[in-house]
């Protein structure tokens, strides 16, 4: 059995704050990291006891150099390093049979969920595919299912956890903490999230019949409202995207490839509005 794994930070137990996921910080970020580390571990060991055998990592978090080698079996590979084209769901293919999503978060302004974003809060407010806003979760998870991958299991906290589930319902989700708004947690402890996780992941995997892969119908319409009309005003710039409004781009294609690319590309330009005029 082939597992993929997309793993992000702000889902990870304990954390609460972005000085705890921002690499830049040399006090608490180093912590949280190797406790990320730890639960991509704990999700390959379960799923190992459920039959995995080949199994690949994408670092999803930030600058996406952030798993420790040293808390990974020898015998992993692991996509390392950003601007990649397809960011958090880079490296997917029909090959594998299966893909967890570890350390998630909820989507941008949902309540309660602990430093809520969808890929970058200082540029994006607001991403919605066919009129439904969306999560991190659903936009990697439609990538994933171009190629007839599943996801099947998902940790975080647990507002991002029955978000995700409440779309696909087959996932598997491990809650390893309660959000209290965007800057509290009431967390298990670090070794605790590791055994959820470890028995969630064997679960997963052991009921992937009932899984399905998660897709958008085409033709596929992404909106994106941004955070400053600045953003939108370079985004427009790319062709095939349409202004709709002070801070709200569309582009439409029947290829959710083409049409995540396309995100990509967008929010990386707008980001880049952002820089001093």
């Amino acid at each position: 059995m082939k597992l993929y794994i997309s793993c992000d930070m702000e889902g990870t137990a304990g954390v609460c704050t972005w000085i705890q996921v921002d690499p830049s910080n040399t006090t608490e970020y180093p912590i949280y990291r190797r406790q990320m580390s730890r639960e991509v571990r704990a999700a390959i060991d379960g799923a190992r006891e459920a039959g995995a055998r080949d199994v690949l990592i994408n670092d999803s978090h930030a600058s996406m150099r952030n798993v420790l080698w040293d808390e990974l079996p020898d015998d992993v590979r692991m996509i390392s390093g950003n601007r990649k084209p397809f960011s958090m769901s880079q490296g997917i293919d029909g090959s594998f049979d299966a893909a967890f999503f570890t350390g998630y978060h909820a989507a941008n302004g949902t309540q309660d969920g602990a430093l809520d974003h969808t890929y970058t809060s200082e540029t994006l407010f607001e991403t919605r595919v066919n009129g439904r806003r969306c999560s991190e979760a659903m936009l990697n998870a439609a990538v994933l299912g171009l190629d007839g991958v599943p996801v099947a299991l998902v940790t975080g906290d647990r507002t991002s956890v029955d978000q995700t589930c409440a779309e696909m319902p087959w996932v598997t989700g491990v809650a390893v903490k309660d959000s209290i708004g965007r800057y509290a947690t009431n967390s298990v402890s670090p070794a605790r999230a590791c055994e959820l996780i470890r028995a969630g992941a064997k679960e997963a995997l052991g009921k992937l019949a009932s899984a399905r892969p998660y897709t958008f119908e085409p033709p596929v319409t992404l909106e994106i409202d941004f955070v400053w009309t600045h953003n939108a005003d370079f985004a427009e710039l790319i062709p095939g995207f349409e202004r709709i409004g002070g801070r709200t781009v569309r582009f439409v294609h029947d290829d959710f490839r083409v049409v995540f690319r396309a995100y990509v590309a967008a929010f990386r330009l707008g980001a880049a509005a952002n820089l001093p005029a």
